[in-house]
């Protein structure tokens, strides 16, 4: 089975590629490089360097007949979404519509969504299942939700199967530590640098997945070829200071805290069931959040070495290894 894979060189993208890759499956991947990276893309594997909203895309399908697609290319900042709305509109709405008149156009089996916890809003009980209300609270939350409606009406009309996983909040290796979405990178990263956190609220709890259990849940996704949608979380509800503690305990550095009002959009509380997931993906996290975290650690304290002792010789080689086929445009 050949996958397409859009972002599949950033950091949720890359671990679901190894996945794939790892369990014999053929993958081809688009991304437009803005923040993912080739050193992060498995041996062997094409990568087209393109934008999911160029034109070019359609000629991806064409050339590659891919059986599956599994789309997470997104815009996935909060802040950035209210912003900048109409972006977030192009990026995760607009662009999915085009990848979704490509899936019907070229006979795909299964689109693969990744969406996001963001869609329920703040919660009315926890933890939240499949079928609480929806109601966004960002601008980000509204693009992932219309996306989601778009790909179940193209599946209803078009006759492939639709996979929605609403991801909780993703941790792992390779995060970008300088965006808003990844808290746990942007606190270990500053820690490191002994430079202080800023908590943006504090009390707030997020339900934090490692990656690694994020791509085990995507290939069960393709395995199983069941539509619907599903939640890939720990079912674990965490507060933000305490996370802060936690980390601070893990690298053993304690340094004051800067404490501002919640931003804009921010949901209060989030801790998303994963019952329905286990059930009918046969899918379990296997890491606890101090597993992922010590994993995520000693990433971070080995990219902070190689940086400041400025070892890029294996990046050089890495990227040799990988065919990168480069837009027109």
């Amino acid at each position: 089975m050949k996958v397409l894979l859009t972002g599949g060189a950033g950091f949720i993208g890359s671990h679901v590629a190894e996945q794939l890759v790892s369990h014999g499956y053929e993958v081809v991947m688009i991304d437009s490089l803005v923040s993912g990276s080739t050193k992060s893309v498995p041996h062997g594997i094409r990568l087209y360097n393109l934008d999911i909203n160029d034109c070019e895309v359609e000629s991806v399908f064409k050339i590659e007949n891919p059986d599956i697609v599994i789309h997470l290319a997104a815009q996935t900042s909060v802040t950035h979404s209210m912003r900048d709305p109409y972006f977030d509109f192009q990026t995760n709405t607009s662009a999915t519509v085009k990848l979704l008149q490509y899936t019907a156009r070229y006979n795909v089996k299964q689109f693969v969504f990744a969406s996001s916890a963001a869609v329920y809003g703040d919660a009315i009980q926890l933890p939240i299942d499949e079928q609480h209300p929806i109601n966004p609270q960002s601008f980000y939350a509204v693009s992932k939700y219309t996306a989601e409606q778009y790909i179940q009406t193209f599946a209803r009309v078009y006759g492939f199967t639709s996979t929605i996983l609403r991801f909780s909040n993703v941790f792992g290796p390779r995060q970008n530590p300088t965006g808003e979405a990844g808290v746990i990178g942007i606190f270990i990263s500053n820690l490191l640098k002994k430079e202080q956190c800023v908590l943006y609220g504090g009390s707030q709890t997020r339900d934090f997945i490692y990656v690694k259990d994020v791509a085990i849940a995507c290939r069960k996704a393709v395995e199983s070829n069941i539509a619907g949608i599903f939640h890939v979380s720990s079912n674990t509800e965490t507060p933000i200071s305490d996370l802060h503690t936690f980390i601070s305990k893990k690298v053993n550095i304690d340094l004051p805290i800067i404490t501002k009002p919640i931003r804009s959009g921010e949901l209060l509380r989030s801790n998303l069931s994963n019952k329905r997931t286990q059930l009918k993906l046969a899918w379990v996290p296997i890491y606890s959040l101090s597993e992922g975290l010590d994993e995520t650690i000693d990433y971070f304290i080995e990219d902070l070495s190689q940086s400041m002792e400025g070892r890029n010789d294996g990046a050089h080689s890495n990227q040799n290894s990988r065919t990168v086929i480069h837009s027109q445009a």
